[in-house]
């Protein structure tokens, strides 16, 4: 990885670090090193990354803000890109705002709130970046993304950009098409609406009090494990088949929702995914259910 790291230095492309722990960059705080961990200060410096890699044939892998991730204890190969500071620009033009694929979700919901405009409030409490909420089309409270998107910017894996409409993104129930034609979400075209400042944060502020009383987000989690097998809900699921609470090392299911699996310390990633595993065999033998899991779970 010298060879990398040396032509990435040249190109001052941003932060660049060797064996960065991915347990510093992930919500649930669980994750082996990165052999190369960069974080573009730019959009053309993100450009230039992919090239390098991409030259080098040395495999990379795109991270956020780390809420819906859970990485290998051996951590990742390659080259991980964060989307971060450098890819969080914000521009405003009437009711369409563009926004850097490392925005935050919960700054932008509230920035916008405060402004009266109307489309965020659901992901008042999605404590993660913009591209990685276009990834998966991330919702809450009746809404999600495909919603609100107009277009999204996508660097592919084999380095061509473009532009896709909300209909190319292909959405549906927290996927898009990028689960299939691998690439990142750079910026977004959002859609909103101009509306009353009062009952918009009103409605915030509910989403939030609603997430603090029942969600556990006061311990190291990745948000909900496991896609909702409706009309069944996950968490119902597996609260009825009597592992609410069940602990495999440092991982717990939470007593508070039992769609989400917290690190009680010291969790390994081994740990999360033997719960995985046993919520799956158990919900399958007890309901005849498949579990899907929502978490991306990556790395060697």
């Amino acid at each position: 990885m010298d060879n990398i790291i040396e032509q990435l230095e040249q190109a001052e492309v941003g932060k660049i670090l060797r064996d960065e722990p991915l347990s510093k960059h992930t919500t649930i705080k669980i994750g082996g090193p990165a052999d190369v961990f960069v974080e573009p200060d730019s959009v053309e410096a993100l450009k230039k990354v992919i090239d390098i890699v991409k030259n080098n044939d040395v495999p990379w892998t795109t991270i956020g803000r780390g809420s819906n991730l859970l990485v290998s204890d051996e951590g990742i190969e390659g080259v991980v890109i964060k989307l971060g500071k450098g890819t969080d620009h914000l521009e405003e033009n009437g009711e369409e705002i563009l926004v850097g694929g490392g925005y935050s979700l919960v700054k932008l919901s509230t920035i916008m709130s405060r402004k009266g405009m109307a489309g965020l409030e659901f992901a008042s409490g999605i404590p993660g970046s913009l591209g990685g909420a276009v990834y998966m089309n991330a919702g809450a409270h009746g809404s999600d993304m495909s919603k609100i998107l107009k277009k999204a910017h996508i660097l592919f894996e084999d380095g061509s950009i473009e532009w896709l409409s909300a209909d190319e993104m292909a959405f549906s129930y927290r996927t898009s098409i990028l689960q299939k034609k691998p690439g990142i979400c750079i910026e977004a075209v959002l859609q909103l609406k101009q509306g009353d400042r009062e009952s918009i944060t009103d409605v915030m502020q509910k989403n939030k009090d609603y997430r603090k009383e029942t969600q556990p987000w006061n311990h190291p989690c990745c948000g909900s494990v496991f896609r909702n097998p409706l009309p069944n809900y996950a968490g119902q699921l597996i609260e009825s088949s009597g592992l609410k609470g069940k602990t495999i090392g440092g991982a717990q299911i939470s007593e508070m929702h039992a769609n989400f699996i917290v690190n009680t310390g010291d969790a390994k990633a081994k740990d999360v995914l033997e719960l995985i595993d046993l919520v799956k065999s158990t919900i399958k033998e007890k309901h005849d259910i498949d579990m899907e899991t929502e978490v991306e779970m990556i790395g060697r």
